[in-house]
């Protein structure tokens, strides 16, 4: 196809994901067609460094030979069969390298297709243990305790446990009610508290919803360490271990979701390994395959396995899947991708020198008169900028002002989006010191001319 007949498509027949599509048939859009590295390429041939990692996904850089070659070496073998009445070579393997990376106690693996479908599986997944445990003593567990400003993804379930108004209020009637405690977003305290005396005070109120409503309660749903979507929210040290405990105590279900912080990107290979959690059931997605097809797996506890066996006529079957659950192309980039991950001196042992080189560097843009608060977790950052550093105002929202400071960045052929007034940063967990240098350093003079 022509230039002229794909910038036709884009505009006549595309319709693209949280995009105000008025406004993009207007313009003409950047049209990635190839990558390499760090480095996306569009139909013109102008190069962009990807700051967003694909959207928080690509972990080695683009078109990286062992991920790719491990695809095609699957693709002469099968591209796909089933799991419903058959084994997979391909699936079998994996699961069987994620359980043996995964903490003790981890040991089921249920595939699905993306990061929401995970978390959907896994909201299924404890309601129905709950009717099955035990002889169904605990039926009255049918709800979700999560957090305001959570975002768990766009399936139904996902969203019924999300927390941003923007995203979910609309869908409000579809939805089943959910208990929300307020998020630990220390810069905006939802309790009104200043960090150095809060003594965790938002984890107050979530211990007393989750014991007042024991008994409606199937579990806890939390992003470990930090909320992606609602701008990079981090939680103070010790939050997620006494939600842990709080589980624990209660003998409630904790859902970790670590669809955007885990394998690597917060510099463990799980979020949660930080403060030594183990949750009763883990959403991996997104980077699952190093960025190059779509797989999710969620991840649980051989107490939960045992609640879903039984003779066929007690039904006690998981009734869910997906036609391309445990697809062996994924399968194949996975574990491709895992070994990457691992390997002695692979990516994962690189990320802390990257993300210390990076810290050092977003010194300078914590400095900006409009930068309220840069947040990050190994290279996972979010720039919150204000109207008024030292009132820590917001921008009138219609502004626009972090979507105006990314626009800054890809005029200077640095591939940024913003959250709102935060701009992400989101790069390959490979991406060098040099293109770091040169992420930030577009980063403030995007600031300087949106923001002045």
């Amino acid at each position: 196809m022509n230039k002229a007949a794909l910038y036709a498509a884009e505009h006549d027949c595309l319709w693209h994901p949280f995009t105000q599509m008025r406004e993009w048939m207007e313009g003409e859009p950047i049209i990635i067609e190839r990558a390499h590295g760090a480095t996306l390429v569009d139909i013109e041939g102008r190069e962009y460094l990807d700051g967003t990692g694909a959207l928080w996904c690509n972990l080695h850089g683009h078109h990286l030979p062992e991920i790719d070659d491990a695809i095609r070496a699957q693709l002469d073998k099968v591209a796909h069969s089933t799991l419903l009445g058959l084994g997979s070579e391909a699936a079998a393997r994996f699961a069987g390298e994620l359980v043996a990376a995964a903490p003790a106690g981890l040991t089921r693996c249920f595939y699905s297709d993306s990061g929401s479908t995970a978390v959907e599986v896994a909201l299924k997944i404890a309601f129905q243990f709950w009717q099955q445990e035990a002889g169904g003593k605990h039926r009255g567990r049918t709800r979700f305790l999560c957090l305001t400003n959570a975002y768990h993804g766009d399936t139904i379930g996902s969203v019924s446990v999300g927390g941003i108004e923007l995203f979910h209020k609309i869908f409000g009637p579809l939805l089943f009610d959910a208990f929300h405690a307020p998020s630990p977003y220390c810069y905006r305290c939802p309790v009104g508290r200043e960090p150095a005396t809060c003594a965790m005070a938002c984890f107050d109120d979530l211990a007393s919803l989750a014991r007042a409503h024991q008994e409606e309660i199937a579990a806890v749903i939390i992003e470990p360490l930090m909320q992606g979507a609602a701008g990079m929210i981090c939680q103070p040290p010790g939050y997620l271990r006494r939600v842990r405990e709080l589980c624990d105590e209660l003998d409630l279900l904790l859902i970790c979701d670590e669809v955007a912080v885990g394998l690597g990107r917060c510099g463990t290979l799980l979020a949660s390994d930080q403060e030594g959690v183990v949750p009763d059931l883990l959403c991996l997605a997104k980077g699952i395959t190093g960025g190059t097809l779509p797989l999710a797996a969620t991840l649980t506890t051989e107490r939960i396995f045992d609640a879903f066996l039984g003779d066929y006529t007690e039904l006690k079957t998981f009734f869910h899947g997906h036609t391309y659950t445990g697809n062996a192309l994924a399968c194949a980039a996975a574990s491709a991708n895992l070994a990457l991950l691992l390997r002695d001196g692979g990516t994962l042992a690189g990320v802390a020198e990257r993300a210390d080189h990076l810290g050092r560097n977003l010194e300078a843009i914590a400095a900006h008169p409009h930068v309220g608060e840069v947040r990050r977790r190994g290279l996972m950052v979010g720039v919150e900028v204000v109207a008024d550093k030292a009132t820590r105002a917001s921008y009138p929202w219609e502004q626009r002002r972090g979507w105006q400071v990314c626009q800054a960045a890809i005029a200077r052929s640095v591939y940024l989006r913003p959250l709102g007034d935060v701009v992400v940063l989101m790069p390959p967990l490979t991406i060098s010191t040099t293109e770091i240098d040169r992420l930030t350093n577009t980063l403030a003079e995007a600031l300087d001319t949106a923001l002045g």
